[in-house]
């Protein structure tokens, strides 16, 4: 049985990149694209508390070794993929409008999720961040650069005047993908069309209402009533209390 190699001193601070940070090329590329896909299975398959990266460099053909290496533990193998799959995403859709851009955003994100592979590598990744420090800021990169990706669109939406200026384009764009994410995560369903134009709708309705500006909304809610007292200051009997008969709703 081979022994793990001893773990790699900490760096001094711009001296050496960590672990699942550099991007390599040549036969070092073929390497990471191949320990990555194995990567992106297991825990799409298996959930990341079953990621090894000794059966991750087996099952990719790597060595043991080129594994502890370059990517130094689980976590650093997880942000490394996270990264790569936010380099790979597909490019926003421009569709003359900011609900037709929003509308596709959320088709897209539909697909993803309902996609074996994705889906269930997604709900992996989450479930792991929730409890992992580095997973979760590996996490938190991927959706930066997934909403710097379409925060364009709603901004060449305020330019086009159908949103108030001021309005925060990345939140709009966050504000269609969270429904989906949380329909995905409470049910174990992804999401389907009908819930993916309902939450491109919603989040572009609450722009034009100025919500993603810091503007007051134009139609605020009425105040509720205040409730009736007698005048001993106690609130009179229901008169539906009294009816034994009458059912709940």
């Amino acid at each position: 049985m081979t022994a793990e190699p001893e773990p790699e001193p900490e760096p001094a601070p711009g001296a050496v990149p960590e672990p699942g940070t550099v991007r390599p090329g040549g036969r070092t590329a073929r390497v990471r694209t191949a320990v990555l896909r194995v990567a992106g299975d297991v825990l799409a398959e298996r959930g990341f508390a079953h990621l090894d990266l000794a059966d991750v460099a087996r099952r990719a053909g790597v060595g043991k070794t080129t594994v502890y290496r370059r990517w130094g533990s689980v976590t650093g193998l997880v942000a490394d993929l996270l990264g790569d799959m936010a380099e790979q995403s597909l490019p926003r859709t421009e569709t003359g409008s900011v609900l037709g851009d929003l509308r596709a955003n959320a088709a897209l994100v539909c697909r993803t999720l309902a996609d074996p592979r994705q889906g269930a590598l997604f709900r992996a990744v989450i479930a792991a961040a929730a409890c992992d420090a580095r997973t979760g800021e590996a996490l938190r990169h991927f959706y930066d650069v997934r909403v710097a990706e379409w925060a364009p669109c709603v901004e060449q939406g305020v330019a086009r005047g159908e949103l108030p200026a001021g309005t925060d384009a990345g939140e709009v764009v966050r504000a269609v993908s969270a429904p989906l994410y949380y329909a995905l995560l409470t049910s174990g369903v992804a999401p389907g069309a009908d819930t993916a134009e309902r939450a491109a709708a919603a989040a572009v309705a609450a722009a034009r209402a100025g919500v993603f500006a810091g503007q007051e909304l134009s139609s605020p809610p009425p105040p509720l009533p205040s409730p009736i007292v007698n005048d001993s200051g106690a609130l009179p009997p229901n008169p539906r209390s009294s009816n034994a008969g009458e059912a709940n709703h």
